[in-house]
This record gives structure tokens, sequence and C-alpha cells, in this order.
């Protein structure tokens, strides 16, 4: 397939720069960039893995620096699947996933970013929140938990705490994955005829569909209050699994390759190192 300059980029199309609108009800969820599911987008594909596997090596060894992925998406928006094709040939001692649930009573007896904090990456890591601090401006804020008094000042709290990451070592970059309704619709079906997939479903998610405008009211808001040069928002097609996987893979490789990460220097002289 030639070599890795010869492959399309793909994730530019995705980006939300500060001061623009993220416009999601104009992006298709369907859009591929001209791509199909074929043999080059699996070259593609396990071109962008190639890197990442490289550059996480070389980001614990040099032990100085992180990152951190945010993944937030509808139910069924493939957060699972995204981490799982992408972030698989990662090194299980440095990346690390956490799911972000409904808070615990300790958790609910803190400020909101406390329970987040905690879990952000360590120097030389990889970190990936599945699901995230923005929760607290989206089904919170749809739900009404909190007053709009309380969630609308979270943007900035959001924005100055991301700061505070980037300033002490962690790139930051955060991929909204963009799933239409209707192909939401079609997974929760197949997951309740397939019985390998059915304790997946749950008749909740299925009661927060009445509430898609809203959720999708919110997170236009979440992105364009808090996409920031630090802390970037990709809102990343997600209807066709394949090219999701792709954009997500670039995204990361780029900023991994941004933060350039070297091979700290030997500890000793390795010319005058004997092995009996």
């Amino acid at each position: 397939m030639g070599s890795g300059n010869d492959f399309k980029k793909v994730s530019a199309h995705c980006l939300v720069k500060p001061g623009e609108r993220a416009d999601i009800a104009s992006r298709s969820a369907r859009f591929d960039a001209g791509l199909d599911d074929d043999a080059y987008s699996a070259a593609l594909l396990a071109h962008h893995l190639e890197r990442i596997a490289d550059l996480e090596y070389k980001l614990y060894a040099e032990g100085k620096q992180s990152l951190l992925v945010v993944l937030q998406a509808m139910d069924a928006g493939g957060k699972d699947g995204a981490i799982r094709n992408v972030l698989g040939v990662a090194n299980p001692n440095s990346c690390r996933v956490t799911a972000f649930k409904a808070p615990s009573s300790e958790e609910l007896d803190h400020d909101f970013l406390w329970r987040v904090h905690k879990a952000t990456p360590r120097k030389g890591e990889i970190g990936v929140f599945n699901r995230s601090h923005y929760e607290d401006v989206l089904i919170v804020r749809v739900r009404e938990l909190v007053p709009k008094a309380v969630w609308e000042k979270r943007y900035q709290h959001i924005n100055d705490f991301e700061r505070l990451l980037a300033d002490s070592g962690t790139k930051i970059v955060k991929c909204f994955l963009h799933i239409s309704k209707d192909e939401q619709k079609e997974r929760f079906e197949k997951r309740l005829e397939d019985p390998r997939k059915q304790w997946k479903a749950n008749p909740v998610d299925f009661e927060e569909r009445k509430r898609w405008d809203a959720y999708m009211e919110a997170y236009e808001d979440a992105i364009n209050q808090c996409s920031t040069p630090w802390a970037p928002w990709y809102v990343v097609p997600a209807d066709k699994k394949w090219f999701r996987n792709i954009v997500v893979a670039e995204v990361i490789a780029d900023a991994l390759e941004a933060i350039d990460p070297r091979f700290p220097p030997p500890s000793f002289d390795v010319r005058k190192a004997k092995i009996d």
C-alpha cells in the first residue's frame, strides 16, 4: 500500500476548532471520506495501530508525559468497540481505561471533578475515559439532576481542569462518536436478537432515546464551549464502525506524535557493560 505518507488523512474533517460551531445536525454520521470497507482501509487502520504501538512504547519508556483520550457517545455509539479495536495494541501496563458510571455516594459528597481527577493518566500512560466529566453537562442537564445555575458554570470548570492537566504534561483529545438515531435503533434491535449481546440491552437506554434532541443540544453546547487549543473535540462519524476506528486511531496516533516521546538515555555506559 506504500509508505505512511501515501495514506489519506481523515480526521481533519472531524476537528471542531476553537471558536467554531460543532453543528452536529449538519454532519452525516455515515460520512466516510470517500473510503470503502476494503483492503486499503484495513491497511490504513493497521498503519495507525502500528504508530500507536510504537509511540506508546516510547511514551512509557520516557515517563515524562501522558495522553488522555475522552470518548463520549449516545448509548450503542461504539465506545467499547473503539477501545477494543484501536487500543488493543497498547501495553496493558501503560494504558488504563476508566468507565464512569453513576457516581457513588462518596463521589457525590465531593465536587464533580473529584472522581475524574483521580483517574487521569500518570506520566508515561495513556488514559482512556469511557464516558467522562462531560456527563455532568450532558445527562445531568438533560435529566435536570441539578439546576441550570449549577451545570452552566461547569463548562468553564472543565476548561480550567483540562488546562491544568495540559500544563502538567497531559495531552488531551476528545472524540464524540456521532451515530444517527436510526443506527442506534438498529444496534439496539441487534442486541435484543443476539443472545451474546442481550446482556448489554437496558430498557433505560430505550427510554433515553425519547430525549435524543435534548442530548444533541447538550452535546452541541458542550463541544462548542469546550473545544480548546489544549483539549480539542472531534466529531467522529460512527455509523460505519470501520471508519470510526480509522478516525479514532488517527487522532490518537497524531496526538502521540505531537508530544514526540523519546527513549531516555541509559543510566550507565553501555559500552563498558560486561555480561558474564
